[in-house]
């Protein structure tokens, strides 16, 4: 693979700026050897080998991601997903959507799964280009589509990333990339922190794009790490040298050896955080002592840096980190248990890693926890065919802030995941409810400003999504519940919730029980277009009803081990 001449224009900058920072020496190739003189960025003899040669002094830019036949963390295999019941099948196909904030209607999702090959068809997709990326920023950033906000109040570097997730409509390679710098900018490793006065709103779109622009380039995840510590974004967080030297060792190497920090300190000594528009400052007082860190002998703030990110403990950090962010509820020594599988497969790249959680038994299989509100809103908005407003998206990040759940905005990430409080919890569920479940998009509605220009859309219900049949109308609203059922929750209702809702919508007439005239969805009219129209309106009755049921379940808003 030859590297892109914007990337190699990237690259001599970068490097460039190593040296105006008083970083010395050269850069190496991938064997080890060291560059000499103004040649800072050397690679590979063979231009075909130039990929993966291209390296700074022992650190290594660009990593392709291991094939999961590597995997040292135990995978479901397409033939153990495929012998499991249906309902199983579902759960755990719906798991792993909503994990990467996606999701299928039910009758598409049915298909993929009869398939038989499932799990790797996801896999694979995951690595593929089916994304228009042209089209897709000049969408999100349309104001016919989405409102677009200029204030810095309104964070709105924040509320296009959450538009990015509902618009793009493949799960690709692109989607990846961006579901995995969400991932990342969400957790202490790389949150923007703009609740902090010193960090502003640029410093969002600065991180999260740099992380997308790097994974696109197929940077390793060490040199991802690097960059970003040396970012005026981190120093905005991290402010003093002592500081961010200590936060750095803590972070990615779990290191809380209070012995280290004043060596870190005096590696940075000439790094700061100018109070003057907060800007970062590096000064020409260098350190000139030996210093003892990461098994190796470190000079400057970029030596502390890069040997950082170098280190064996590097690896084992940022794994345990993720296994923390995925597997919130398990005990500390399970965690370390999965954290050292997956450390065995030798993790160069993000993916190498988040990929590898999410498609194993012990997160499939073996894992239960709350999911996030964008796990859940993403994937519902899929499956419902739901219709967005042009300000929806700035009501989903305040509305993610009512919840504690806030996108990037927290110095130290989010340490709980999904507040489960009582106050949180009531935000988190009214959302849901109310802004979605409960949210039908009126099909006359053309202004996308209306509030009933919003929300599930008419195909959700349509009678070719369920088994129905005029002359058999209560069996008809069985098979309508349970199809709000699967579509939402992935599992059947149980025989007291059919119960629950055949007595709400039924009643006698002579003996013979047939649906209220508000959830007769089989009325019949002489004018057929009339007809027509009262048979969705009541058919819509009963789906708000059973949404609204479904908002009330703990299943909603949670993943479940599927024993």
């Amino acid at each position: 693979m030859f590297l892109h001449a914007a990337i190699r224009r990237w690259l001599f900058i970068f490097l460039s700026t190593l040296l105006f920072i008083g970083c010395g020496g050269g850069a190496t190739t991938g064997n080890g050897t060291t560059g000499t003189g103004e040649n800072n960025a050397t690679t590979s003899n063979t231009q075909t080998d130039e990929f993966s040669q291209t390296s700074y002094r022992g650190l290594t830019f660009y990593y392709k991601n291991i094939s999961p036949s590597a995997y040292t963390l135990d995978q479901l295999s397409n033939s153990e997903f495929d012998e499991l019941d249906y309902s199983k099948q579902l759960k755990i196909a719906n798991k792993l959507l909503s994990t990467l904030f996606y999701g299928y209607p039910l009758k598409q999702l049915k298909e993929k799964i009869a398939q038989g090959n499932f799990l790797s068809t996801i896999h694979q997709g995951l690595g593929s280009e089916k994304t228009d990326k042209e089209w897709l920023e000049n969408h999100i950033l349309d104001d016919t589509y989405f409102k677009q906000y200029q204030s810095q109040w309104y964070e709105p570097q924040v509320i296009t990333i959450l538009s990015r997730f509902y618009a793009m409509k493949h799960l690709d390679k692109y989607f990846l990339q961006n579901w995995v710098a969400y991932i990342l900018t969400q957790t202490i490793m790389f949150s923007p922190a703009y609740e902090l006065s010193s960090s502003h709103t640029p410093n969002i779109s600065g991180v999260y794009n740099r992380l997308v622009t790097m994974l696109e380039n197929e940077s390793g995840m060490r040199f991802i790490t690097y960059v970003h510590m040396m970012s005026e974004d981190n120093w905005r967080r991290f402010r003093s040298p002592e500081d961010n030297g200590r936060e750095m060792m803590e972070i990615y190497l779990l290191d809380a050896n209070d012995s280290h920090v004043p060596l870190a300190g005096q590696a940075l000594k000439n790094w700061k955080l100018n109070t003057d528009s907060d800007t970062l400052e590096v000064g020409l007082n260098r350190n000139t002592q030996p210093l003892s860190l990461f098994g190796t002998t470190i000079y400057s703030g970029e030596d502390f840096y890069r040997e950082l990110a170098k280190s064996d403990a590097f690896t084992k950090g940022v794994t345990r980190r993720l296994i923390d962010f995925f597997f919130p509820d398990k005990s500390a020594a399970r965690k370390q248990q999965i954290s050292n599988a997956i450390v065995a497969s030798k993790p160069e790249t993000w993916q190498d890693i988040l990929l590898q959680i999410i498609f194993s038994k012990a997160y499939l299989l073996g894992n239960s926890r709350a999911q996030s509100a964008e796990e859940t809103f993403y994937s519902l908005a899929k499956k419902i065919n739901y219709r967005n407003r042009r300000d929806d998206f700035r009501r989903f990040k305040e509305s993610l802030g009512e919840m504690h759940q806030a996108a990037m905005k927290y110095k130290l990430g989010k340490l709980e995941r999904v507040p489960l409080d009582s106050l949180s919890f009531a935000y988190y569920h009214k959302f849901i409810r109310e802004d979605v479940l409960l949210q039908y998009a009126n099909p006359e509605q053309t202004d996308p400003d209306r509030w009933d220009y919003q929300g599930w859309q008419r195909s959700f219900v349509a009678f070719d999504q369920f088994a129905y049949d005029e002359n058999k109308p209560i069996e008809s609203l069985a098979h309508f519940v349970d199809y709000l059922f699967y579509a939402v929750i992935g599992r059947r209702a149980t025989a007291s919730e059919q119960s629950l809702f055949k007595n709400h919508m039924t009643e006698k007439d002579n003996d013979t029980l047939v649906l209220k005239y508000e959830f007769n969805m089989f009325t019949r009219r002489d004018d057929r277009t009339e007809e027509a129209k009262k048979r969705e309106e009541r058919k819509r009755n009963i789906a708000m009803i059973v949404l609204d049921y479904l908002s009330r379940l703990d299943e909603t808003y949670r993943q479940r081990e599927v024993q």
